[in-house]
């Protein structure tokens, strides 16, 4: 029976480039100077510790960021901004957390949204990914289809498909 698995993975080599590349920028720009504006990673929370001086700045490293981000084709989409608090004096920090894995709540709703959507398909939950199997690729095709334009507020990926 042909059958796909609905995962939300990331790419953790350039989730780590792109913050060396925004670190480095960060110490090299004129706006930047003398401040102690950083970005730390924490790959086993799956996380990332941003450090500023202010507000403003806070601003414009979620801006360098999003930029690099988005050069390495890692999606914003993936990142959940934390609360900004004070680290005493004027610095502030903000730990933002990158969302892996389909959420048990995501993946019932995409089961839900197979099930209404009347294709000959049927989703179970695998853990954190979503197994769709149907006798026909031309129906799962119709529902990958579905899931991309009705599933927006994660990235998907669609990966080991089987005839």
């Amino acid at each position: 029976m042909p059958s796909f698995d609905i995962v939300s993975e990331l790419n953790w080599v350039e989730i780590k480039n792109a913050l060396e590349q925004a670190n480095k920028e960060f110490a090299t720009r004129f706006d930047f100077k003398g401040s102690d504006s950083r970005v730390e990673l924490n790959e086993k929370e799956k996380s990332m510790t941003l450090f500023a001086d202010d507000d403003f700045k806070m601003g414009q490293m979620d801006e360098v960021l999003l930029n690099k981000f988005a050069k390495r084709a890692v999606d914003a989409r993936s990142i959940q901004k934390g609360k900004q608090e004070k680290i005493g004096g004027d610095k502030i920090k903000r730990i933002d957390k990158f969302r892996e894995g389909l959420e048990t709540e995501l993946a019932k709703k995409v089961v839900k949204l197979l099930k209404d959507s009347k294709t000959k398909v049927s989703g179970s939950i695998q853990g954190t990914s979503v197994r769709v199997t149907g006798t026909k690729k031309d129906d799962l095709q119709t529902a990958i289809a579905l899931i991309k334009k009705e599933i927006t507020e994660l990235p998907l990926q669609f990966n080991n498909f089987r005839d």
